[in-house]
């Protein structure tokens, strides 16, 4: 019983919007059941708008990827010449890259899912039989999936208890925390979207006969 008022206590304050309740009501355990099914609607969404509109399935995550490299670079390449020639530098210039360099990774790691370059032994998977292929395929899909789950669970509860404490991030007036740590949660769940789309892709080429694995590369388009 504990545990479903632990699930409508975080409906309760999420709903009213209060940062503070909502950071206690994420200590229970009902998080779990609430982050689960988060993530995995959330991924079923996402999976269906990147069905629906292939454009953004092909370009969302690498333009949040390129663009965010280029602020970086910009952001550097312009205060190392303040820095050195003007000797002035922004006060948030050492700090803010490395949030942009956040978003880059987990938005890449996103992607990457769905070229399948993280860890995909293909080499040692292409001398198993067809139905061994699928059931690491599957198995691929679960552990994703689980670890999508917990990102999504820790790192809504470090956001929720960083914008109920007003975190600022340094060398910056009103730049909250929150606001770039809200996007590793939602990176995860297009990460799960990610996992969903190539599982229901591997599961079609198992019916069909088509090639379960294929070499990945790094980079590949």
């Amino acid at each position: 019983m504990s545990l479903w008022s632990d699930v409508m206590g975080i409906l309760s304050a999420a709903a009213s919007g209060d940062a503070w309740a909502i950071s206690k009501a994420l200590g229970g355990k009902g998080v779990w059941i609430i982050g689960t099914l988060v993530t995995v609607l959330g991924g079923l969404s996402v999976m269906a708008i990147y069905n629906r509109f292939p454009w953004v399935e092909r370009h969302f995550e690498r333009s949040v990827m390129v663009y965010s490299y280029l602020l970086i670079a910009i952001i550097i390449f312009v205060e190392v010449i303040r820095r050195f020639v003007f000797s002035v530098q922004a006060p948030w210039s050492t700090t803010f890259p490395p949030v942009l360099f956040l978003v880059m990774t987990w938005f890449g790691c996103s992607y990457n899912i769905r070229l399948r370059t993280h860890l995909a032994f293909a080499e040692f998977r292409l001398a198993m039989s067809r139905p061994l292929q699928m059931a690491c395929l599957t198995l691929d899909g679960i552990l994703w999936l689980g670890f999508c789950v917990i990102v999504v669970v820790t790192a809504t509860r470090v956001t929720a208890n960083s914008a109920s404490n007003f975190q600022i991030l340094a060398g910056t007036d009103n730049f909250m925390q929150w606001w770039y740590l809200v996007t590793v949660p939602i990176a995860f769940i297009l990460m799960a979207g990610r996992v969903f789309e190539n599982w229901f892709e591997d599961i079609a080429n198992f019916r069909s006969g088509a090639l379960l694995i294929k070499p990945s590369v790094i980079g590949a388009d």
